[in-house]
C-alpha cells in the first residue's frame, strides 16, 4: 500500500511537472501572487515616458473630459463617443462595487484617508479635467487607413502647466490612442486608509506605433462567432492599440455572412441560416463600432480554396472530384476552367467592396489542394489545351491573376493581401500586393518575400489558437518582426503582424478568454520599440492590464499563474 501511494504520487508529481513545464520549476517560496502587479503603468509601453512620484486624484463626480480645439476641427462623433466610453473606463465598475459595500465605519476611514493624502508629500491635489487638443482642421477623419497617424502626447503636471492633464494629438486617431493611454495611467489605490482612492501620478508621454498594421484575426466560419462577442473583441483590442481587425467570414464549414445579390449563399450554407449569420445590418454595425474605436475592418473570403460552404448556395462553382472516370459527389476547389466562376467572382467582390470600406481586401488563397483538380477530365483537357499538362500551381495562377484583375477593376482601387502560398507557388502577383506570412520558417519567408519587392504581414508566431498548460505568452512577446536576413529597404516592406484565433475549438464562449490578455503580447511587439524586450518588466505590466481588462468587466484569463485582481466577485450584478 505504501509503494502504491509512493508511486501514485510520483506520477502526480510527473504529470504536474509535464503539464506545466517551466512554470513549476519555479515556484514562489512564500505566498502571494506568483507575479507582482504594477500600478498605473501603460501597455503597451509607449516610446518615450518621463514619470514622477507626484500625484493627483480623481473625484468621479466632478471629472470631466474638456475638448479644447472644437473651434479648429468641428464637430467630432468618435471624439464624442470616445469620452463617453473612457470616462467607464477611467472609473471601472468593478472597483466602484468595492467602495459601495463598504459598510460605514470604512466610509469614515474614507473620509479620514483624504486628509490623510493631503499630508502626503507627492500629493499635488484634485486633477478634475483632462484637456483634448487637436488642432488640426482636418483632424477629425472618418474613417481610419492604413497610413493614419496615431502619434499622441500625454501631459499629466507637467512643469509648465502643474496640476493639469492634456492629450494633445494631430489627429483623431492620436487622440483615441491617448485617451487609452491616460485611462491605463489612473489606477484604484489602497494606500489611503482602507478604502479605495483613484490616483494618477504625474508624467509626461510622446508616443507612436513601431508597425502601421497591428491585427487580430477571427474566424466566425468554423463557429459561428455572436456579435457581442465580436464587438467585446473590439474594445479589447481598441484598450491593446490594435488597429485592425481581419474577418475571415467563410470557410469550408459554413457560409454565414448574407449577401444582398446571392442570398442562397448563407440561406444555405449557413449552420442557421436564421440565428447563426451575419446580415447587413450586423456588418454595418460591426464596421460602424470599430471605426469609433480607430479600428479598420478588413474583410476575408478566402478563394479558390477553403470554398465548400459556397456550393449549396451556387452550384456549379467548384470542381467537382473523380475516381476512375466516375463522379464521387465530392468536391473540390473552385473551377478555374469555366467562365461562370468569374462571372460570381466580378459580382460578388463588386458588393464587398460596397460593404467594406477599408481600402483592402483579404483574398485568401492558402491550402489549395490539387487532388480533385487532378481528378477532373474538364480540368485535364483544358490544361492540356494550354499546355499547362500537370503544372496545377499554373492552373491556380490563373485563377489568382484574373480575381486580382477584377479586383483592380472596381472604382473603389481596392489593394489586396493573400495569404503565403500565392507567392510561394510561383502565381505573377501585382506589385502592390501584400503577402500574409503564416506558416513555419517565416524569417525566411519574409527574406523572400521583400526581396521581390512585395510587402508582408506577419502571423506565423502568433497563432493564439494553439494553447497548453502554463504560461505562454513570453513565446509571443519575444518575437522580433525585422530579425531575418535583409536590407533595411526589405525590413521596411514589413507592414506589421495579426494575432490569429481560428475557431476549430473555439465558439462564443472561450474566445475572448483565450484571446486576453495572450494577444496583448503580441500587441506591445508590434506598437512599442524593438528594445522592449525585458520580460521581467514586462510580466508585472501585463498582470496589471489581466487585471484592468477584468476591472473593466472583460472575461480574460489568467497570464501568469496564481493572483488576485481587486474585483468583489461576491458583488451582486
Amino acid at each position: 500500500m505504501v509503494r502504491l501511494l509512493w508511486l501514485l504520487s510520483i506520477c502526480t508529481i510527473s504529470a504536474a511537472q509535464q503539464h506545466g513545464g517551466d512554470e513549476f520549476k519555479n515556484w514562489p517560496v512564500k505566498p502571494g501572487p506568483w507575479v507582482q502587479q504594477t500600478r498605473g503603468e501603460v501597455w503597451p509601453k509607449p516610446k518615450a515616458q518621463k514619470p514622477q512620484r507626484d500625484f493627483l486624484a480623481l473625484r468621479e463626480k466632478s471629472f470631466r473630459f474638456e475638448i479644447m480645439s472644437e473651434n479648429i476641427h468641428g464637430p467630432c462623433d468618435i471624439i464624442d463617443a470616445a469620452i463617453t466610453r473612457y470616462y467607464k473606463r477611467v472609473f471601472p465598475t468593478s472597483a466602484a462595487d468595492i467602495v459601495s459595500h463598504l459598510d460605514a465605519s470604512n466610509r469614515q476611514r474614507r473620509r479620514e484617508a483624504r486628509r490623510e493624502m493631503k499630508n502626503d508629500s507627492s500629493y499635488r491635489g484634485f486633477l478634475d479635467s483632462v484637456q483634448i487638443v487637436m488642432n488640426n482642421k482636418h483632424g477629425c477623419a472618418k474613417h481610419p487607413s492604413f497610413d493614419m497617424d496615431e502619434q499622441y502626447e500625454v501631459r499629466v503636471n507637467s512643469p509648465d502647466e502643474p496640476g493639469k492633464a492634456k492629450i494633445i494629438a494631430f489627429t483623431v486617431w492620436g487622440i483615441l490612442r491617448g485617451l487609452e493611454t491616460f485611462s491605463q495611467l489612473v489606477y484604484a489605490s489602497p494606500d489611503f486608509g482602507d478604502s479605495l482612492q483613484y490616483v494618477v501620478n504625474g508624467t509626461q508621454i510622446l508616443d507612436s506605433p513601431r508597425f502601421s498594421h497591428r491585427g487580430v484575426m477571427i474566424d466566425t466560419a468554423r463557429h459561428y462567432i455572436s456579435t457581442s462577442v465580436i464587438k467585446e473583441n473590439l474594445d479589447l483590442m481598441e484598450m491593446n492599440k490594435f488597429n485592425v481587425f481581419h474577418w475571415h467570414l467563410t470557410d469550408d464549414p459554413s457560409f454565414p455572412y448574407v449577401s444582398r445579390k446571392f442570398p442562397d449563399l448563407s440561406k444555405h450554407g449557413a449552420y442557421n441560416d436564421k440565428i447563426a449569420v451575419y446580415t447587413q445590418q450586423n456588418v454595418a454595425e460591426i464596421i460602424e463600432y470599430a471605426r469609433l474605436r480607430g479600428i479598420r475592418v478588413v474583410s476575408e473570403f478566402d478563394t479558390p480554396g477553403h470554398t465548400q460552404s459556397f456550393e449549396a448556395g451556387q452550384p456549379g462553382l467548384l470542381t467537382e472530384c473523380y475516381e476512375a472516370g466516375n463522379k464521387t459527389g465530392n468536391f473540390g476547389p473552385f473551377n478555374p476552367t469555366k467562365k461562370r466562376v468569374y462571372a460570381f467572382v466580378q459580382e460578388f467582390f463588386e458588393e464587398v467592396t460596397q460593404v467594406f470600406p477599408d481600402k483592402y481586401l483579404h483574398l485568401g488563397g492558402d491550402e489549395v489542394d490539387f487532388t480533385c483538380w487532378r481528378s477532373n477530365p474538364e480540368i485535364s483537357e483544358f490544361m492540356s489545351k494550354w499546355n499547362l499538362t500537370g503544372d496545377y500551381h499554373k492552373l491556380e495562377s490563373i485563377y489568382i491573376q484574373k480575381l486580382l484583375d477584377i479586383i483592380s477593376s472596381y472604382p473603389t482601387k481596392n489593394g489586396y493581401i493573400v495569404w503565403q502560398e500565392v507567392f510561394d507557388n510561383g502565381v505573377q502577383v501585382k506589385n502592390d500586393t501584400i503577402i500574409h506570412v503564416w506558416k513555419g520558417q517565416w524569417e525566411w519567408e519574409l527574406s523572400k518575400v521583400t526581396g521581390a519587392g512585395l510587402r508582408a504581414i506577419l502571423s506565423s508566431p502568433w497563432y493564439l489558437n494553439y494553447i497548453s498548460y502554463g504560461s505562454d505568452w513570453s513565446k509571443y512577446y519575444m518575437v522580433e518582426p525585422l530579425d531575418f536576413y535583409g536590407e533595411e529597404s526589405q525590413k521596411d516592406l514589413v507592414m506589421g503582424g495579426e494575432a490569429c484565433m481560428w475557431t476549430e475549438f473555439v465558439n462564443s464562449v472561450n474566445l475572448t478568454p483565450r484571446m486576453w490578455p495572450r494577444a496583448s503580447a503580441v500587441a506591445e511587439r508590434l506598437w512599442s520599440e524593438a528594445s522592449v524586450r525585458d520580460l521581467h518588466e514586462a510580466k508585472s505590466r501585463i498582470q496589471e492590464m489581466e487585471c484592468r481588462m477584468l476591472q473593466r468587466g472583460f472575461p480574460v484569463e489568467p497570464i501568469n499563474g496564481p493572483g488576485f485582481c481587486d474585483i468583489n466577485w461576491n458583488a451582486e450584478k
